[in-house]
């Protein structure tokens, strides 16, 4: 996006100035942050480690100068040209407010340990032993109830975390929004298994395909979906699929390879696409500011899951995308469209959060949610957490991991230290059905875009109403002037039932 410049008002443009070394520090450590998942060799983590804690540590010291802080608080009671100039402010002030509550030889200590834990998490994994991990992951509990402590909070030490990820969520509002989910969710589960209308296993599943096919088709969806690659974007693989933003015109995603059941890193690709699309789509104008990036991790989430389920899993994609897939994996060919689209869309409990169905998904983040609210107010230790995860799996879907992998060991969340970030996820998947709504009252049937291969119109709707303003808005503002509307887990209830029953 090109226009007039955004940034006007002479003491935003002086903070600016001295923001660009932030801002540098930043865009390193987002990269180092991509090569510790994609490239770098494991021996290497003790340095690279200990590099991004000593670049967090200057950061912070940045932010904190008091030069810095006191044009910051000048802003703040000046008079701004506009909404930028002002969300500018709010983002820096979160910022600083945050990491001056935090003493500099605890974030140092945290960005060392999580860069440690990291590798040690994958090699537990690996080898599905929970105890490896647990003196790292009991060090980052700990770390994390003290700097809940440092950021202060009024209800629930979990609060601090929350708000991390989700500017303004507490626990009051995640308790009601959960309790409700489960009970909703849980007839919804029990009718669709009954009922048997979507499969609870596909053939497909245990289909093996050689990864260079998948890698292609993976490449070709992205292309019909206007993802820029080798212009301003990536494909790369890693042990968990993610995306990395270096900046506007240089965002990178992930996916993993595993054999068999090809959607597992199809839709991952789709749903990284989503993240990706958010960061690429930011007005140009805010580059190399606070607020060229998502807002929070709940909108963030909204779009991956958007495009993952609402649009990927939906029969109008299924169909439109189905002569690729034929294409690249010729085994498809023995299954049409509508065996695709079931397969795509089986419904059954599972163990493993990334591969579970739209119907079971919000499940998996009750669990974690619960998890992670008893670490942090301390009613529950982390030698606990194995058992916990277990007897909460079971009672939540009914199925029991037979071991540390397919149980507590399964995500890199808690590893990097993301506490506080699972509900983000469930935010998300509501705010998905919320954008749908709301996009069919402006542009029409979903399908017939879909059908029609006219992603520009969503892609379009999304930059204007939500991409294109990065973190200028809080989220439940932003929502509103998106869509009228905060977050609401009714359209997603009605999204569900409408579709499975």
């Amino acid at each position: 996006m090109s226009g007039d410049e955004v940034f006007v008002t002479p003491i935003i443009k002086e903070i600016l100035e001295k923001y660009r070394v932030i801002w540098a520090i930043g865009h390193a450590s987002a990269l180092m942050g991509w090569d510790l998942e994609v490239y770098m060799p494991p021996a290497g983590v003790k340095e690279r480690s200990a590099a991004s804690a000593e670049l967090g540590v200057l950061s912070q010291k940045l932010l904190l100068d008091p030069e810095f802080v006191s044009l910051v608080e000048k802003a703040s009671e000046a008079e701004l040209a506009n909404d930028y100039e002002r969300g500018l402010v709010r983002v820096l002030k979160r910022e600083i407010d945050k990491m001056r509550k935090i003493p500099p030889e605890v974030l140092r200590e945290f960005i060392k340990t999580t860069g440690e834990a990291q590798v040690v998490w994958r090699e537990a994994k690996q080898k599905s032993d929970f105890s490896l991990f647990k003196p790292y992951l009991e060090k980052i509990v700990d770390l994390e109830r003290k700097i809940a402590e440092y950021l202060g909070y009024e209800e629930h030490p979990y609060d601090a975390l929350l708000d991390i990820y989700e500017e303004g969520v507490r626990v009051r509002d995640l308790d009601p929004l959960f309790d409700k989910l489960e009970s909703e969710l849980r007839k919804v589960i029990e009718k669709v298994l009954s009922e048997g209308r979507y499969p609870q296993w596909h053939p497909l599943e245990d289909l093996a395909y050689r990864k260079d096919d998948l890698k292609e088709l993976n490449l070709a969806t992205l292309r019909l979906l206007g993802y820029p690659l080798g212009e301003r974007a990536r494909l790369d693989e890693s042990a968990h699929p993610f995306t990395q933003s270096i900046g506007i015109n240089d965002v990178r995603i992930t996916t993993r390879y595993e054999g068999k059941d090809f959607k597992r890193s199809y839709l991952a690709v789709i749903h990284e696409f989503g993240h990706a699309l958010y960061e690429l789509q930011i007005d140009e104008r805010l580059a190399m500011t606070p607020l060229a990036s998502g807002v929070s991790l709940g909108i963030h989430e909204s779009q991956s899951r958007f495009w993952e389920n609402i649009i990927g899993r939906s029969k109008a994609f299924v169909t439109t995308v189905y002569p690729l897939i034929e294409k690249y994996l010729p085994f498809v060919s023995g299954y049409g469209p509508e065996e695709v689209f079931l397969y795509f869309n089986v419904v059954r409990p599972s163990l493993i959060r990334v591969e579970a169905d739209e119907v079971t998904y919000n499940m998996h983040i009750v669990l974690r949610y619960r998890l992670e609210k008893s670490l942090i107010e301390g009613s529950m230790e982390v030698s606990d957490l194995p058992s916990a995860w277990n007897d909460l799996m079971e009672k939540l879907l009914g199925i029991r991991p037979k071991n540390d992998a397919e149980g507590v060991l399964q995500d890199i969340h808690w590893s990097m230290g993301s506490i506080g970030y699972f509900p983000t996820y469930t935010l998300g998947t509501i705010a998905a059905a919320q954008i749908a709504e709301a996009i069919e009252k402006e542009l029409g049937s979903l399908d017939e875009v879909i059908r029609a291969k006219e992603f520009g119109r969503i892609r379009t709707w999304l930059r204007e109403k939500i991409h294109r303003w990065g973190a200028t808005y809080p989220p439940k503002d932003l929502l509103r002037k998106a869509i009228g509307s905060e977050y609401s887990a009714e359209p997603f209830i009605k999204y569900i039932r409408s579709k499975y029953l």
